[in-house]
């Protein structure tokens, strides 16, 4: 529906030898690792019928992470669908904050259209979604609200996520739940989305659990959550946690690892989001309560539509849904998603079903025994 929100005027940029000087020093940066892939134009607006449009897209991980599997495919397909004669997508990946200052800007220099930005850290990119929007080059916050002139923004809705999870750890636990106690291994505070997710979990959990222990964790990496966690069941006592509200999955797996040293057992329920395939065969075999599948499809494709419709210069009313506001900017048109909670009984019909996952991925030789339990095969 409309917004009634005025977007600036595009600015179409044409090349000087000055320029193209300046992008062929941009191309070696990004080069030097940075995951970039595409290539031809952009930004000179030469052609026609907005088929020349070159979308740069900056993700925090690639390979094997949930960007570099799921987001990054999509919404390359989506941009082929969607523009046919459009160049390939320009796209970088990186989980620094620095390096990835230094790729937008390479895009900038690189002339690209338009620019899709899941931030490793929003405040740090700020200056650089300044620069951005200063050359005419619209900027769309992906999955994570970076600071600046953002010109729309897509993501799954974290209040959503963080309540899934924290029903599910109230489920998990049963009986149990009423007074007992739980620790938060939540999100890294540079990410705006850690505290969504937070925000949303407490106001399922408030008053119904006492809260132990609670950590940031720094960069969202695993080995942080182990010592976190290592430190919780040392100080709260091993058979004194009744649950655990992991953010993400990678920080569930590292949890599971935590308790599983301290020889806990029966294991306490653990969250997670993502649908990360290792989570998946957790929860199959049952080390894993749950897990928060976002259905990535509609967002990567959410975001391309934005990025073609901004860099033709066009209004984003008919796709955004809702507005929001950063610290920096009010009323950036957004497309807000709904989120799925994945337990073992639900596996076919939600990653299976969306073909996420096969149940042979999902069903190692090892596992069989409980996919058969969980109704994912025989």
């Amino acid at each position: 529906m409309g917004l009634g929100v005025s977007l600036p005027a595009l600015k179409r940029r044409s090349a000087t030898p000055a320029s193209r000087a300046s992008r062929a020093a941009a191309a070696v940066v990004l080069a030097a690792g940075l995951a970039l892939t595409g290539a031809c134009g952009g930004g000179s607006g030469s052609g026609s019928g907005g088929d020349d449009i070159t979308v740069g897209v900056l993700l925090p991980g690639g390979g094997a992470s949930r960007f570099g599997q799921f987001d990054k495919p999509l919404m390359e397909k989506q941009l082929k669908r969607l523009c046919p004669h459009c160049p390939p997508a320009a796209v970088a990946a990186t989980g620094e904050p620095a390096v990835q200052r230094q790729q937008l800007e390479a895009m900038i220099t690189r002339g690209v259209d338009v620019l899709i930005v899941a931030a490793v850290d929003p405040e740090a990119l700020q200056s650089s979604v300044q620069s951005a929007h200063q050359a005419g080059i619209p900027v769309i916050a992906y999955d994570r609200l970076a600071q600046g002139p953002i010109s729309g923004y897509v993501t799954f809705d974290g209040a959503t996520v963080g309540r899934l999870q924290g029903e599910a750890l109230l489920k998990g636990m049963g009986t149990k739940a009423d007074g007992r106690q739980i620790v938060m291994m939540n999100g890294a505070t540079i990410d705006p989305n850690a505290g969504w997710f937070k925000r949303g979990a407490l106001s399922v959990l408030k008053g119904k659990v006492d809260i132990g222990k609670s950590y940031d964790t720094v960069g969202w990496r695993p080995e942080n959550a182990y010592v976190n966690m290592t430190g919780a069941i040392a100080a709260l006592g091993a058979g004194n946690i009744d649950g655990v509200l992991a953010a993400n999955d990678s920080l569930a797996g590292a949890v599971i690892s935590a308790l599983k040293a301290s020889a806990v057992r029966p294991l306490p329920p653990v969250t997670g989001q993502d649908a990360d395939l290792d989570a998946v065969q957790r929860i199959v075999q049952g080390d894993q309560y749950m897990t928060v599948y976002k259905p990535y499809k509609a967002a990567a494709d959410a975001a391309v539509e934005m990025a073609l419709a901004l860099g033709r210069g066009e209004s984003v009313d008919s796709i955004a849904s809702t507005t929001v506001d950063s610290v920096t900017t009010k009323d950036i048109p957004a497309v807000l998603l709904p989120s799925v909670t994945v337990m073992a009984d639900n596996i076919k019909n939600t990653l299976v079903k969306d073909g996420i996952y096969t149940i042979d991925q999902i069903c190692t030789p090892k596992l069989r025994s409980a996919c058969d339990k969980a109704g994912l095969t025989g």
